[in-house]
């Protein structure tokens, strides 16, 4: 049984000066979130969609090796991941890859026990599979 998620976004004026605002109606976490070229190429507060996607790879790498841990019998007491999207802009702005870098307290697991649970979980997450760019990871036990 499959199921839906979805998000909204809203644009107005030209790229550089223009704005819009982001929203998640079924969470409800972000509504009317702004954003702009200054918060997406520059310093402005604000989010961007890079941000957004780090955050769901974070998110989904970090529940896809609990998962893992979960059914290799480990139950892991904290997982932390980081996810930094790499931008290029030339020849127009793209994603080049992504790299997580992640945390775990997991009783009873040696470090080659957890690189292996940490490399499976990376190629198997749903959003690293999404991507088709390189993701690349440093994983340590806590």
């Amino acid at each position: 049984m499959g199921f839906k998620r979805h998000a909204t976004a809203h644009w107005e004026g030209n790229l550089e000066t223009g704005q819009g605002r982001m929203s998640t109606p079924q969470s409800g976490l972000f509504d009317g979130t702004r954003y702009s070229f200054k918060t997406r190429f520059g310093d402005e507060k604000g989010s961007n969609p890079e941000e957004l996607l780090a955050a769901a790879h974070a998110g989904c790498y970090s529940m896809a090796l609990s998962f893992i841990l979960q059914n290799a019998g480990h139950t892991a007491e904290r997982i932390d991941t980081r996810a930094d999207v790499q931008m290029e802009m030339a020849p127009g702005p793209h994603a080049t890859g992504v790299h997580l870098t992640v945390s775990a307290k997991v009783p009873g697991l040696s470090a080659d026990e957890f690189s292996d649970f940490a490399n499976n979980a990376k190629e198997n997450c749903v959003i690293s599979k999404v991507l088709g760019i390189p993701v690349t990871m440093d994983a340590k036990l806590a």
